[in-house]
C-alpha cells in the first residue's frame, strides 16, 4: 500500500471518529447551571473542548486504522468470507 493511500484512509478514518467522539462530554449551559446569552440557542455547547475531541479522536482512529491495516496485511477476513447473500435475505 502506498504511503498516499495510507494517509487519505487515516484520514477517512480520523473524520469518523471526530464525528463520533463529538458528543461525549457535552453539556449545555441548562445542564450546568449556566446564564444563557440572550438570542442564544438552548442546546448550545457550553463546555466544548476542540483538544479533547481531537486527541480522543486521534486514539480511536489510530487504534481503527491499526486494526485496518493489520487485516490488510494479514487477511483476516476477506471479501470471500462475507456472505452477501444471506445478509440481504438472497438464498
Amino acid at each position: 500500500m502506498r504511503w498516499t493511500s495510507i494517509l487519505a484512509i487515516y484520514t477517512l478514518f480520523w473524520t469518523l471518529a471526530a464525528f463520533l467522539v463529538m458528543p461525549f462530554g457535552i453539556r449545555t449551559h441548562d445542564e450546568l447551571g449556566l446564564e444563557k446569552t440572550p438570542g442564544q440557542v438552548h442546546s448550545a455547547p457550553a463546555n466544548l473542548n476542540p483538544r479533547v475531541i481531537m486527541r480522543r479522536a486521534t486514539v480511536l482512529s489510530l487504534v481503527s486504522f491499526v486494526l485496518y491495516y493489520e487485516n490488510y496485511v494479514h487477511h483476516w477476513i476477506t471479501i470471500q468470507d462475507i456472505d452477501v447473500s444471506r445478509l440481504f435475505g438472497l438464498y
